[in-house]
C-alpha cells in the first residue's frame, strides 16, 4: 500500500492562513505608508478580520512588527539555502554566493529600500537593527541547519557561531551597503574564510 502524504490538521492549516494574510496585508500597506503610519486596525480591516483577533494571534504591534520582519527575512534565506546547497563542494564559494545572494535580493526589495530610507521616524528600522534578536535568531538557527546538514563533519557549535557571524554581518552590511554586493561577498570570505577552513579542518 503506497504511503499517504501527511495532512495538515485544519487548526494548524486555519492558523497558517490567519498569519499569512495578515503578514501580507501588512506588506502591501507599507507599500504605500510607514511602519509609524500604518495602525493595527488598519490592517485587521485589510485582512477581513477584527482588531481582537489580529492581537490575539500575534500578541503586541511589536510582536507582530518582528513576526513580519522574520517572515520577509525567510524569503532571503530561501535563497541563501539554495545557494549554499549548490557550491557544497567548494565552502569558501557557498560563503561567498550566500552573502551575495542576500545582498543582491536586499538591495531590490522595495520594502528593504523603505526601511533604509528610515531616519528613524519610520518606526520599522528598530527590527532590522536595535530589535533584532528574533529575527537573528530564526535566520541564525535556519543557516546553522543547513551548514550542519551540508557539512556533517563541522562541530555544532562552530557552525552555530558561523551562522550567527554570518547573519549578523550580512544584516549590517544590508542596511549599510558598502560597494557592489560582490565585493562585500569576497570581502567576507576573506575575513572568515580561515574560520571556515579550521571549522571544516581543511588545510
Amino acid at each position: 500500500m503506497a504511503n499517504v502524504p501527511d495532512r495538515t490538521p485544519y487548526p494548524v492549516a486555519a492558523r497558517r492562513l490567519l498569519r499569512d494574510t495578515l503578514l501580507d496585508a501588512m506588506r502591501d500597506a507599507l507599500a504605500e505608508r510607514s511602519w509609524a503610519e500604518v495602525t493595527m486596525a488598519d490592517v485587521a480591516r485589510d485582512a477581513g478580520v477584527s482588531r481582537q483577533t489580529l492581537y490575539k494571534e500575534f500578541g503586541t504591534r511589536d510582536e507582530f512588527g518582528q513576526a513580519f520582519v522574520v517572515r520577509e527575512g525567510t524569503r532571503f534565506l530561501d535563497a541563501v539555502e539554495q545557494a549554499v546547497r549548490a557550491h557544497l563542494d567548494d565552502p569558501h564559494t557557498a560563503l561567498g554566493a550566500a552573502f551575495d545572494v542576500f545582498l543582491t535580493a536586499a538591495a531590490e526589495d522595495p520594502l528593504v529600500r523603505m526601511v533604509l530610507r528610515d531616519d528613524g521616524t519610520g518606526g520599522l528600522l528598530p527590527l532590522v537593527t536595535t530589535q533584532s534578536q528574533p529575527l537573528v535568531a530564526a535566520a541564525a538557527e535556519r543557516l546553522a541547519a543547513v551548514m550542519h546538514d551540508g557539512w556533517p563533519q563541522a562541530a555544532r557549535a562552530d557552525v552555530e557561531l558561523l551562522a550567527e557571524s554570518l547573519v549578523r554581518l550580512a544584516i549590517s552590511y544590508a542596511m549599510l551597503p558598502k560597494g557592489p554586493a560582490n565585493m562585500t561577498a569576497a570581502s567576507v570570505v576573506t575575513l572568515l574564510g580561515p574560520y571556515l577552513d579550521r571549522v571544516l579542518e581543511r588545510p
